[in-house]
């Protein structure tokens, strides 16, 4: 069984995750960018909020094209809500679900440039200042931020049990990620390189 951790917040948990993430990482993020992220992933914890319900009710994912072409034809304010939902998306999913899109038609780097033009739209639509700012990073640093998630993603994964941390094994053996890798060694999971300490 896995050791419970206790936390103040969901927001909390996320916000020690993305710091601890973002420094293994050697990455630098605005604090309103790290904010953002951590709002995103507190959202994105309750499942129903990456989908959109349609008009009987039903919650369905909306491709990111259709999403997309939606934006093209809405007036301003609504557009920018809009793209930012397909960056959110994008990042969520490339990044919590990389694995599985790996097997998939568009894969993974679809998600990223739909993700990141969508936010560099955002930036460039938003009233000049530190919002506009945050989402010209979040375009700038978009695929590094995929990798933050991914790892987000897979630390949660290990710590969750024997099966989730076979799976992440699993994933680490077929793409022979550094990061995946490390994850596996701070959890125990597998021996560094190096050995046993004597």
């Amino acid at each position: 069984m896995s050791d419970l951790v206790a936390v103040p917040s969901l927001h909390e948990f996320f916000k020690q995750m993305l710091v601890e993430v973002i420094h293994h990482q050697k990455l630098e993020l605005a604090e309103v960018t790290e904010f953002y992220l951590v709002n995103l992933l507190a959202e994105f914890a309750e499942s129903e909020n990456l989908f959109t319900q349609d008009e009987g009710g039903r919650k369905d994912h909306e491709p990111l094209a259709l999403l997309y072409y939606r934006a093209l034809q809405e007036d301003r304010e609504r557009k920018i809500k809009t793209l930012r939902r397909l960056g959110d998306v994008s990042l969520y999913k490339a990044g919590f679900f990389s694995s599985a899109l790996r097997d998939t038609t568009v894969g993974a780097d679809y998600y990223i440039q739909m993700g990141g033009s969508a936010y560099a739209q955002v930036a460039q639509l938003a009233q000049p200042g530190a919002f506009a700012g945050m989402y010209r990073e979040l375009h700038d640093k978009f695929r590094a931020l995929v990798e933050v998630l991914e790892e987000i993603a897979a630390r949660g994964m290990v710590s969750s049990g024997s099966s989730a941390a076979l799976k992440v094994y699993e994933m680490w053996v077929r793409s022979g990620s550094d990061r995946l890798h490390r994850v596996l060694i701070d959890a125990g999971v597998i021996v560094p390189k190096s050995g046993l300490p004597n």
